[in-house]
């Protein structure tokens, strides 16, 4: 043991630690599971036979008893003000949980994605048939209890984030025959576009707390194009980081990344901090997160993950 430590030494290889974990259910639960918008809790659909009814269960950050947050299944908007709930048809209904009032939006199903504050939505309507990289997609937005309107026609593609109440990022192809997808930023009020960087497609696509950097994953392209990018959404040039693998913002100016292995080894989490342009690793997991199902509390204290070993909802807090 001496001997293989003083070689590693010598070597100059960092040896990750364990970070600590708990987990916080059992019996194989819950995928899926995402934190509340004030960091103490993680909330996780569920019912019989483990539940006595179907809904939306809480469980705290530390473990403990396991409480039922909303008995209505539903798409929660993240600060949780919002339910949302696709209908059978083109409508789908939005209810404010402060005192229950509904609109309808025709979004045929598709998801709607919120501004910050939660006042504004945006989102995509294709054609139902033929091939998605063809399909002209109308990107709409509205104000809550508002009427939406058009302000995009794109291709294989739709919105991606709120960078402010007025930008919003967008993908998709300018017309049907392109082989090629742009990333760009879309003023809903002028129409005017910036685009950040154009590819075969964009996967992964996240935007930082701040709406400043955007990290996304270029693959099945040319060796120049693929590989993990951050670029500013002022539109100045990417950057392709030297790591790949599974990606989260831990806040405004740290990305957490889980490095791609094939071993069969424990999950390894890097954090790269934006100011100093510098790669730590934090620690391992001593386990592996299962289908990329991990996520970072709202304050960037905790991560939470499916662990692969058990099945069960784990959590660590981040050094």
């Amino acid at each position: 043991m001496r001997r293989a430590l003083l070689a590693v030494l010598l070597s100059g290889t960092t040896v990750a630690a364990t970070l600590p974990s708990q987990p916080v259910l059992s019996g194989g639960c819950c995928p899926g599971a995402v934190w509340t918008p004030d960091s103490k809790a993680l909330l996780f659909l569920d019912g019989p036979p483990a539940r006595a009814s179907t809904g939306i269960y809480a469980v705290p950050a530390g473990g403990g008893t396991v409480t039922r947050r909303f008995s209505s299944v539903a798409f929660y908007s993240p600060a949780l003000k919002w339910a949302v709930r696709p209908g059978s048809g083109d409508a789908t209904t939005l209810e404010r949980l402060a005192d229950n009032r509904r609109f309808t939006l025709p979004t045929r199903g598709a998801d709607v994605v919120w501004n910050r504050a939660e006042t504004k939505v945006a989102y995509a309507r294709s054609a139902t048939t033929g091939n998605f990289d063809r399909r002209v997609t109308q990107i709409y937005v509205a104000d809550v209890f508002g009427s939406p309107r058009s302000v995009a026609t794109v291709y294989g593609g739709g919105p991606s984030a709120w960078l402010s109440d007025r930008l919003l990022l967008v993908s998709g192809k300018t017309t049907a025959g392109a082989r090629d997808r742009d990333l760009f930023t879309l003023d809903v009020q002028t129409g005017a576009r910036r685009t950040l960087r154009t590819a075969l497609g964009f996967r992964g696509v996240q935007v930082s707390p701040d709406g400043q950097q955007v990290v996304y994953t270029v693959s099945f392209d040319s060796q120049a194009r693929n590989g993990l990018w951050l670029q500013p959404t002022a539109g100045t040039a990417p950057r392709r980081l030297p790591e790949f693998g599974a990606y989260l913002w831990r806040d405004a100016r740290r990305l957490l990344l889980i490095p791609l292995r094939t071993d069969g080894s424990p999950h390894v989490l890097r954090q790269l901090n934006l100011q100093s342009n510098a790669w730590t690793t934090l620690g391992d997991l001593g386990d592996q997160v299962r289908q990329a199902d991990w996520r970072v509390s709202p304050d960037g204290t905790r991560l939470s993950y499916l662990s692969a070993r058990d099945g069960n909802v784990r959590v660590l807090r981040l050094p």
